[in-house]
């Protein structure tokens, strides 16, 4: 579709966001947000007419890209049949999407309790682990994002956690592996992964296993900065977990459907975790839509005794029937394969090649349509390029780099010292070569700031 310039509909628009919404993570007064005129497949566009390969897939979910006719005849289909229904009913979408789901989660991971979105899937997982062992606490990573109601943005590692931690959450930071930044003093991904995981028992043992609930982590954690966890790493926290009877739980609210080029991240690793979060890519972000895939022996825990938790709009029929319509287009036309096709044979070789060239390039690390670049001022000392949670003045080169990305036509997912390559994951390698290049461009700029 070309986009048609408007304009005055835009100032309209924008007028009116400006004096009636309230934006999430802002300071209402220093944002300027882009008025949105319409977007199809891996593109968005402007009312002036300016069109966008969009690298960030909205907030890492739309996998099938934007306006997909199957998903959108689904919804239309869904309203007109059945719009809304209570949640303590059998509904045909929300069975089938619950059946679809099932499917396609590793091991027993047969029941899916829907929530409206990612963090409310993390509460619940977190309520059920509680309930389930008897138990207070939660483990869970620095560098990670678990969303932003009150348990799960306690559960978050990143600054986006600090207005509002709360010290009587329950929760106990520990560090994850990272041998790019490594807190272990490794030299290699088998020392990374050892030395985490000796690092892990330990904050278990000093905490009291007899404490412990759960184990919360991202399969790979996403705005974070795309750590792909080492061998072995996965399975080792799933064998601590089984010596201290604690419920291991899988965030896979960015990394599920089909981002990493499998259905779940946690396939990448052979790993079964007794719970496991989604959300985002489940139906391309077209309704809200999240869950909890629970496995059955934390089910039967309330086969008899009734989970205390529940939301109104839990397996809303509009939104199970863009999952439903969502995961069958993933299969039909084959996005999940796309997905780990083009990661490895076109963004990998093209993200090492940028590396190469240009001087703030640190680090490549990801895999399927699930990268980010790591940003430095030096490439031997691994100085981050702006300083850690920088902001204004600070923050200026990477202000300047994404500037430069939209400027040549990609926008780019960017956070702290990383730029995120994310795009649909039924992205063409055309379309992914024309970002790529933009992005080259964009690194020039970054460079200039480069010691």
């Amino acid at each position: 579709m070309t986009p048609q310039p408007h304009p005055a509909a835009g100032a309209a628009v924008k007028a009116v966001d400006r004096a009636h919404v309230f934006h999430s993570w802002s300071a209402q007064e220093l944002i300027d947000p882009l008025a949105v005129a319409g977007a199809e497949g891996s593109y968005f566009w402007d009312y002036d007419g300016n069109r966008y390969l969009d690298f960030t897939s909205g907030l890492v979910y739309t996998n099938i890209g934007y306006q997909h006719p199957k998903v959108v005849a689904a919804i239309q289909e869904q309203a007109a049949t059945l719009s809304t229904f209570a949640p303590a009913f059998a509904v045909e979408a929300r069975s089938e999407a619950a059946r679809l789901i099932a499917e396609r989660t590793p091991g027993d991971l047969d029941k899916i309790f829907f929530t409206n979105g990612g963090a409310d899937a993390v509460e619940h997982a977190v309520r059920m682990a509680r309930l389930h062992t008897g138990r207070p606490k939660v483990l869970s990573a620095y560098r990670s994002y678990h969303g932003g109601t009150q348990q799960a943005v306690n559960i978050t590692g990143d600054p986006r956690r600090w207005a509002n931690d709360s010290g009587t959450a329950g929760v106990v930071h520990f560090w994850a592996p990272f041998l790019y930044r490594s807190r272990f003093y490794a030299e290699t991904e088998e020392q990374e992964c050892a030395r985490a995981l000796e690092h892990l028992e330990t904050t278990i043992a000093f905490e009291g296993p007899a404490t412990i609930a759960a184990i919360v982590l991202e399969t790979i954690p996403g705005t974070a900065g795309i750590m792909v966890p080492p061998p072995g790493y996965l399975a080792g926290v799933r064998e601590l977990c089984d010596t201290y009877g604690i419920v291991f739980v899988l965030d896979e609210v960015m990394a599920g459907f089909g981002r990493t080029g499998e259905w779940f991240a946690a396939d990448l690793f052979d790993v079964v975790p007794d719970l496991m979060t989604f959300a985002k890519g489940v139906n391309s972000g077209y309704v809200p839509l999240g869950g909890v895939a629970v496995s059955g022996e934390i089910a039967s825990t309330f086969g008899r005794r009734p989970y205390p938790g529940g939301l109104t709009y839990s397996g809303h029929p509009l939104a199970c029937a863009a999952a439903v319509a969502t995961i069958n287009v993933m299969a039909e036309e084959g996005v999940v394969e796309n997905a780990a096709r083009l990661g490895a044979e076109v963004v990998e070789p093209a993200l090492r090649e940028l590396a190469e060239r240009h001087a703030c390039v640190g680090e490549v690390r990801g895999v399927g349509m699930f990268w980010a670049l790591e940003l430095v001022r030096n490439k031997e000392t691994r100085e981050p390029l702006v300083p850690y949670n920088a902001a204004g003045e600070a923050n200026a080169p990477m202000a300047a780099f994404a500037a430069a990305a939209k400027a040549g036509g990609v926008w780019p997912f960017v956070n702290m010292n990383r730029t995120h390559i994310v795009p649909p994951c039924n992205v063409t390698e055309a379309e992914l070569k024309e970002g790529l290049a933009a992005l080259d461009a964009a690194l020039s700029v970054a460079d200039e700031h480069t010691e």
